[in-house]
């Protein structure tokens, strides 16, 4: 009797082990792809109309912004496609153009994108750009090393908004699709 159930014990537990054990795939890795999208804020910039009013002489201020994250390695190796959204507002009386150009490490302009606003009250204006292969070449954003804003005066140095707080306020944020793997 004892060796029938010892008998009937290893058959049970032998069935039990092979109907459960499935054949493992281990080449589910090489088929694996993660893109995750990743937003981050650009440039931020705001310039009162006050600052605007001292500038003399030519009516252009520009500056450039060392912008290395989309050029790192980690960055630019990986990244598939993205959108750069832009949000101007201008409640200054002055009529303004600005300009923004991505630059690569040798200061050579990759992308320009150009605003023309008009005195205030004006409402925001919002832009999007793609860039992959539904829009600009990627290599630009993979490229850009620097960004340089424009700003051209097209009124006069002493006028007055009726507007509180009267400025000029540029946001861009962008939003990424990476390969991680």
């Amino acid at each position: 009797m004892k060796k029938l159930g010892l008998y009937l014990l290893t058959s049970i537990t032998s069935l039990f082990l092979f109907s459960c054990i499935e054949e493992q795939d281990f080449n589910q890795y090489d088929d694996l792809s993660v893109t995750p999208i990743y937003e981050a804020s650009v440039l931020y910039v705001e310039v009162p109309e006050y600052t605007i009013n001292e500038i003399t002489g030519p009516n252009t201020y520009s500056q450039n912004f060392n912008f290395d994250a989309f050029s790192e390695d980690v960055f630019a190796d990986r990244v598939l496609e993205g959108v750069l959204k832009y949000e101007v507002e201008n409640t200054t009386s002055k009529p303004l153009d600005i300009e923004i150009q991505f630059l690569d490490e040798g200061g050579t302009v990759l992308d320009t994108e150009q605003f023309q606003l008009d005195p205030e009250p004006t409402g925001i204006i919002v832009r999007e750009i793609a860039y992959g292969p539904a829009g600009r070449n990627i290599n630009i954003i993979k490229n850009t090393s620097s960004i340089s804003v424009t700003a051209t005066n097209n009124g006069d140095n002493t006028s007055t908004s009726s507007q509180s707080d009267p400025m000029v306020t540029l946001k861009s944020s962008g939003k990424f699709m990476v390969r991680i793997k």
